[in-house]
């Protein structure tokens, strides 16, 4: 059985390495085969597919809301 992790748009993820800017906590703004992640420091955004996202998320810090 494959444990999925729970987050939906508006979480507030940690991924394992940081982000240039030097923050590693990110806002989801779109969830789909694809996620998009907004780095909170910089507002850069980042593409990642869902499985790659999976590998480097570290922990998510707090649940959107669900639309």
């Amino acid at each position: 059985m494959i444990l999925e992790k729970s987050y939906q748009i508006g979480s507030v993820v940690q991924m394992k390495k940081q982000h240039p800017c030097g923050n590693n906590e990110w806002q989801i703004t779109r969830v789909g085969a694809d996620i998009k992640i907004k780095c909170l420091q910089c507002q850069r955004s980042v593409m990642l597919q869902r499985i790659e996202f999976n590998k480097k998320l570290k922990k998510v810090l707090s649940f959107g809301e669900e639309a």
